[in-house]
């Protein structure tokens, strides 16, 4: 078993990738509660219970407003917790049983629940996410120290998500075969989730140690850092970069299954089974890109992706209607260069907290999280409440499926397909001059490792952790 806090030397220059995978099991419910809200609970609660689009997208707009201001504050408390156990260790800790009592209050809304209630319900499941997902990401900034090993960890971690989120999306293919209804498969899917979140949680908590950084002597936080860190020339970037890239795939999943349905004319299974293929090509997506961007950068392959993400969503209304393996490459190719996104974006915060750390003289790596998974939220929040307002302009109804007007059906297309293009395309452009480029990443971590190395010479410690170095000997 790894010890809580392992000492904060040197960085070794490249993790296992055992340590790698077992770290990453934190996304396994995350990736797979992410499909889950995007996807199939706004459709569940609009199609199986009966509630309206209205509420349904107020409820999920509202509940992100709300964690708006949560998200900052938990990530400076993250910054400034420091016991035996580690810093993010503990809040990873935390976030399951918040997580887990959230899905099941879901479970007991039926047709009668109103905006309030659902939206109760969701900030509960929204603060345990927020707790695991924000610890995770800046636990991973301090197990990788370099450009080049962030990249690839966070790769891993997404390449694992990928995983979780295809165990959770068995559930419909499996249960419609089954002789299941749409509403008792969302259901099993709930449950899964509340069995898989601490089952991962704990084998982070047994397998990963954590190294905690001392701050540099008379550091403090003010609130002038705050807004440098948010509008950091590059961290600036990231965030309109990561907001726009989480709106594009965001508006896209909150149509998905009914621009499958209603527009492609595919089952609720088969729709299933191509979402299935989108999110098994980040298996090899991630990685992959994760490995291009040591070679040109991360600002540069995310650039890439999303022009290529761009142009393959515009062939999508050109596939043959009802015809399951013609769609599969497009879906596939999608899904692989989408898998950049928050792979790379959160790799790239990392980069930029360790600037922010030589800067200011304390970790930040929790509020910058903060930001970014605040970006993300707030997309999937304003994705889901802008797409169904806009839909619902277009006189389509969910409850009549395929019984819709033509004029109807062609405007929920036009509706899918050109949302994500103008977000995605924004997050590529407002990259164009990002400056943290490998170089100047890696002599920042120079900077840092030799200002810590003073630190540890002048406090008389063995680690930065506090750990107190013994006595010389006199002989």
């Amino acid at each position: 078993m790894a010890s809580p806090m392992a000492p904060a030397g040197p960085s070794p220059q490249r993790l296992s990738l055992g340590l790698s995978l077992a770290f990453a099991a934190t996304s396994l419910p995350l990736s797979a509660l992410g499909i889950a809200v995007s996807v199939h609970l706004p459709a569940y609660f609009a199609a199986s219970l009966g509630v309206e689009l209205a509420v349904v997208g107020a409820a999920f707009a509202l509940a992100r407003a709300i964690d708006v201001p949560i998200e900052p504050a938990l990530g400076l408390a993250m910054d400034r917790t420091t016991t035996r156990w580690g810093r993010y260790r503990v809040w990873t800790l935390l976030g399951a049983p918040f997580l887990m009592a959230g899905l099941f209050l879901l479970l007991q809304a039926d047709s009668s629940v109103g905006t309030g209630g659902l939206v109760a319900f969701l900030l509960v499941m929204y603060l345990g996410s927020s707790m695991l997902l924000l610890s995770h990401s800046a636990w991973a900034s301090t197990l990788a120290a370099s450009y080049n090993d962030r990249a690839r960890l966070f790769g891993v971690i997404t390449a694992v998500g990928v995983a979780g989120a295809v165990s959770v999306l068995l559930f419909p293919i499996v249960m419609e075969q089954l002789g299941y209804t749409d509403a008792q498969a969302i259901r099993a899917m709930i449950w899964y989730l509340i069995a898989l979140a601490p089952l991962a949680v704990l084998l982070v908590i047994w397998r990963t140690p954590e190294r905690v950084m001392r701050d540099a002597p008379g550091a403090r936080f003010r609130l002038r850092d705050y807004v440098e860190l948010v509008f950091d020339r590059n961290m600036f970037r990231v965030i309109v970069a990561d907001l726009a890239l989480g709106l594009g795939p965001g508006w896209m999943a909150a149509l998905y299954l009914f621009y499958s349905r209603d527009y492609m004319g595919f089952t609720s299974g088969q729709a299933n089974i191509l979402l299935l293929i989108y999110i098994v090509a980040g298996i090899a997506g991630a990685p992959s890109l994760a490995w291009v961007a040591t070679r040109i950068g991360k600002h540069r392959a995310v650039i890439a992706s999303a022009i290529l993400y761009s142009l393959l969503l515009v062939s999508l209304p050109l596939l043959p209607k009802g015809v399951l393996l013609a769609s599969a490459p497009t879906l596939f190719f999608t899904g692989f260069f989408a898998a950049s996104f928050n792979v790379l974006t959160r790799a790239m915060t990392a980069d930029v907290a360790d600037e922010m750390r030589l800067r200011q003289g304390k970790e930040r790596g929790g509020l910058l999280y903060a930001l970014t998974t605040l970006t993300n939220k707030v997309a999937a929040g304003v994705g889901i409440a802008l797409t169904f307002w806009v839909l619902g302009q277009t006189g389509y109804d969910p409850q009549l499926g395929d019984r819709n007007t033509p004029e109807a059906v062609r405007s929920l297309m036009l509706v899918f397909v050109a949302g994500p293009i103008v977000f995605v395309s924004l997050g590529a452009l407002v990259l164009l001059g990002y400056g943290l480029t490998p170089a100047r990443a890696a002599e920042t971590r120079r900077q840092l490792d030799a200002r810590e190395a003073a630190m540890l010479a002048g406090a008389g410690v063995e680690s930065l952790t506090g750990e107190e170095a013994p006595p010389p000997r006199r002989d």
